[in-house]
């Protein structure tokens, strides 16, 4: 089983250092756009229940040693996110967090409504207990040491560059922000050509620089389906598997995420109306997590839903009663 982590986590390393390459960052060149991009703050963690993370109830008699991990239906039901638990998330406090306990927020939410229109986005790479790279834990050692030093490394690239997300909802379709970085024009087929939006800039610059200009990059579908991680319930699916097909595509960069790139598939679930909590997968592979948040629609439609407005589901919700209502 650990011979299956270390593939499984180099691969993921890798995928992540080959966007970096084929996008061809030149960190030392770059440094001061990784460094004014995000500001690194101490996150705090939300006052919010969470169960074991594993479950000793379980025993495999053919292996005494085996943990069992506690599963989303029991978290569910044991420890249900009210509605004002869920309001006291944010996306500074979910970086906060450890993997399983991202996984055990994710699990306690349905998809909601397919969003609408632009929605600021953030990552961040899997996490364990003590906030560290996943990997380096996995890894272990020397090599896990270098795997979490070019994570780290990744996720200030992806925060530079990433922005947020744009939804087309009638059309059931999506575009990446991607920042609009003059280097990067020589990868892309006709800079000229692609739409663009101006959106709030986020970190300390906001101050000096209040808002940026993002090129609407990597075509996706959209749709309900089920998750990659709890298939009790649907999420709202991001597909980039078709996205040849989708007016705008441009070959460079679009098919690096397509089927005949990394297959990059996403699913988001809301935490309350106009934030959403999402994961990435390369190749069915989990990659990170990633937030998607809407100021506008969140202070608007905060008063409703902690006074227990019903919530406009467009995705299967399962067949789990849900335990928390308000």
């Amino acid at each position: 089983m650990l011979a299956i982590l270390r593939v499984l986590a180099w691969i993921a390393v890798l995928v992540v250092l080959a966007v970096g390459a084929l996008w061809g960052l030149r960190l030392a060149g770059y440094g001061y756009l990784l460094a004014v991009s995000q500001e690194t703050v101490a996150p705090v963690r939300p006052d919010i229940p969470f169960a074991p993370l594993t479950d000793d109830s379980l025993e495999d008699p053919d292996n005494p040693t085996k943990v069992f991990r506690v599963d989303m239906a029991r978290v569910e039901h044991d420890f249900p996110l009210s509605r004002a638990e869920r309001a006291a998330l944010t996306p500074a406090n979910l970086l906060a967090l450890g993997q399983e306990e991202v996984d055990q927020v994710y699990g306690r939410l349905t998809a909601g409504p397919i969003p609408d229109g632009p929605y600021l986005g953030d990552l961040f790479f899997p996490r364990g207990d003590d906030l560290r790279p996943r990997l380096e834990a996995i890894l272990g050692g020397i090599e896990g040491r270098i795997a979490a030093e070019k994570v780290d490394l990744a996720e200030k690239t992806g925060r530079a560059l990433w922005k947020g997300k744009m939804f087309y909802r009638d059309e059931r379709a999506l575009r990446n922000f991607i920042e609009d970085f003059r280097p990067l024009e020589g990868l892309i087929d006709d800079p000229d050509a692609l739409p663009r939006a101006t959106v709030p800039r986020e970190g300390w610059l906001k101050h000096v620089l209040p808002s940026t200009d993002v090129w609407l990059l990597f075509p996706a579908k959209l749709y309900c389906g089920q998750s990659l991680l709890d298939g009790r319930r649907e999420s709202v699916i991001i597909d980039y598997a078709y996205n040849d097909e989708m007016p705008g595509y441009q070959e460079h960069p679009d098919a690096l995420v397509g089927r005949n790139g990394l297959r990059i598939r996403d699913e988001i679930r809301m935490i309350r109306p106009g934030f959403y909590l999402g994961r990435a997968y390369a190749n069915k592979i989990f990659l990170l997590n990633f937030m998607l948040y809407n100021a506008e629609l969140a202070e608007a439609g905060q008063p409703g839903f902690a006074a227990g407005d019903e919530v406009a589901e467009e995705c299967w919700t399962g067949e789990q009663e849900r335990q928390a209502a308000n």
